[in-house]
């Protein structure tokens, strides 16, 4: 394992693809609770092609006092046989009606007017700082519905109880992964990068598999169902509709070039938020050591370091998703006061209410956020890839495996026995060569030489933490690269030199 994996971040886009397509096998398991997710969120998007409808009656017919019979332009289908209902009544009774109508929507999808601020949503998150770290923590438990109310509180609920269950999978998988590497997986690496991966990497697949599977869903049908309404009120006025619909390529051309600098620095972010965490366990770890040799100012400094870096990388981030987004707005502006003016002209000059502008408008800026949603769903997902390529780097190492035809070992009789056995590690260095030795059972064999002599290494063979490059390690006669490690390990006890605790009670640790 290698913190500093030149791989993650240098992903091409090909190979972004392919990760986030392997993230979405974790969704597998989930299958159906997504399957609710994406109805109820289709259904939560509903009310707003509803909600400019009560203001637009509210201002043409209980402000302006236009006869509710004769509107500058008449209603579409799915809406007249509603404002049939308010035939012959007072504009003042309009309004009360119509109020009354938005209350209900309040209770039951919490959504009142016409514009983001004005509507409720239901979400929770937790506190976070401005680091990659603490901002996974939301992406872990978050909840959110398009919708608030009722409809909305259930909505949430659903989402949080999904989100946990699919984090709670995917990071299980890797901590099981974990702790099948083999021993020397973790010798000349820090520990604090692989608990930064389970904790804080692991928790981008929600994000990811909530946008590639939602957004293309529900975008798409709410431009259609929107488009449809807009063609059946204002069908001589294409020109809104195909305004609101190109901010869909202006998104997409907007946010590519942000697309890699943003995955490789998110990247970066995260090793240096692994770093940070590794200089924290391994301080703590070795406390003793520090102290007792007064290197306390020195690590202080080196976590300072660390921490500072960590949250300098985050911020290069944020400064990128702002880059891709002010980009892409500034185009936006563009396009929207493109669309603004003509609609005034059409106002002056009576062919549409002022009801109308409101309604167009309300229609023209959902248009514009789901194409904008659509079209920066790659720029979007790129620090999401970041961190799953990291998960799946560490998920692909080469785990400790029984060989083929391997067979459980007897309950040994005789003794140990090894037999020319050489090994060096993967860095050259030769730590034994030709070794016999011979230990019976009933016998107390020790293993005596300086530093470096190889000790450690020839008491790893035996219960296979290593394999010899040269040799055999022999039981009652039993080759062990034959026998399952299981069975192996079971029958081999462990008297470690620093006695090592678990956080759990005495009789747990025994």
């Amino acid at each position: 394992m290698s913190p500093g994996n030149p791989q993650v971040g240098d992903l091409s886009a090909r190979e972004t693809l392919r990760v986030l397509l392997r993230g979405l096998r974790y969704v597998r398991p989930f299958r159906w609770q997504f399957g609710v997710k994406a109805v109820l969120l289709l259904v939560s998007m509903l009310p707003m092609l509803v909600l400019p409808w009560p203001i637009k009656i509210i201002i043409d017919h209980g402000i302006e006092e236009i006869p509710i019979d004769d509107p500058v332009r008449p209603y579409p289908f799915f809406i007249q046989p509603a404002v049939d209902q308010l035939a012959g009544l007072s504009p003042s009774e309009i309004i009360v009606w119509v109020v009354a109508f938005q209350l209900l929507l309040f209770l039951i999808v919490g959504s009142f007017g016409t514009t983001g601020g004005e509507r409720d949503t239901a979400d929770a998150r937790l506190a976070n700082g401005h680091d990659t770290a603490t901002r996974t923590e939301n992406e872990a438990n978050e909840g959110w519905s398009f919708a608030g109310g009722l409809f909305g509180l259930f909505d949430f609920r659903w989402t949080m109880r999904l989100t946990q269950a699919l984090n709670h999978h995917y990071r299980s998988r890797l901590f099981e992964r974990i702790q099948t590497l083999p021993m020397t997986a973790f010798d000349d690496e820090s520990i604090g990068d692989a608990v930064y991966r389970v904790m804080y990497d692991t928790p981008t697949i929600t994000n990811a598999c909530y946008r590639i599977l939602l957004t293309p869903l529900a975008a798409p049908v709410h431009i259609l169902l929107t488009a449809l309404i807009i063609q059946a009120t204002f069908g001589d006025q294409r020109f809104l509709f195909w305004s609101a619909l190109s901010l869909l390529p202006v998104a997409i051309i907007a946010t590519l070039p942000f697309a890699t600098a943003l995955r490789r620095h998110s990247a970066r972010s995260r090793l240096a938020g692994a770093a940070t965490t590794a200089t924290a366990e391994e301080s703590i770890s070795n406390i003793l050591a520090v102290q007792s040799l007064g290197a306390e100012e020195r690590q202080r400094q080196r976590f300072d370091d660390d921490s500072w870096t960590s949250f300098g990388r985050y911020r290069s981030v944020f400064l990128l998703r702002v880059g891709g987004i002010v980009f892409a707005g500034t185009l936006g502006i563009g396009i929207l006061l493109a669309a603004f003016f003509p609609v005034v002209d059409l106002v002056i000059a009576g062919e549409l209410s002022r009801g109308d502008f409101t309604l167009l408008f309300t229609y023209f800026l959902r248009l514009g956020f789901l194409s904008l949603e659509l079209g920066a769903l790659w720029f979007r997902v790129q620090e999401n890839a970041a961190g799953l390529e990291r998960v799946f780097y560490l998920m692909d190492l080469p785990g400790e495996e029984d060989s083929a035809g391997a067979k459980p070992l007897p309950p040994i009789r005789r003794g140990l026995r090894i037999e020319g056995v050489s090994f060096r590690y993967p860095d050259g260095a030769q730590a034994l060569r030709n070794i016999d030795l011979e230990a019976p059972l009933g016998n107390i064999v020790a293993l005596v030489g300086p530093a470096g002599a190889g000790k450690t290494t020839l008491a790893y063979l035996v219960p296979r933490f290593l394999h010899p490059d040269q040799g055999r390690v022999l039981i009652d006669g039993i080759d062990i690269a034959k026998v399952t490690m299981a069975s192996l390990r079971s029958q081999i006890a462990f008297v470690f030199q620093e006695s090592a605790l678990f956080d759990g009670s005495v009789e747990e640790n025994i």
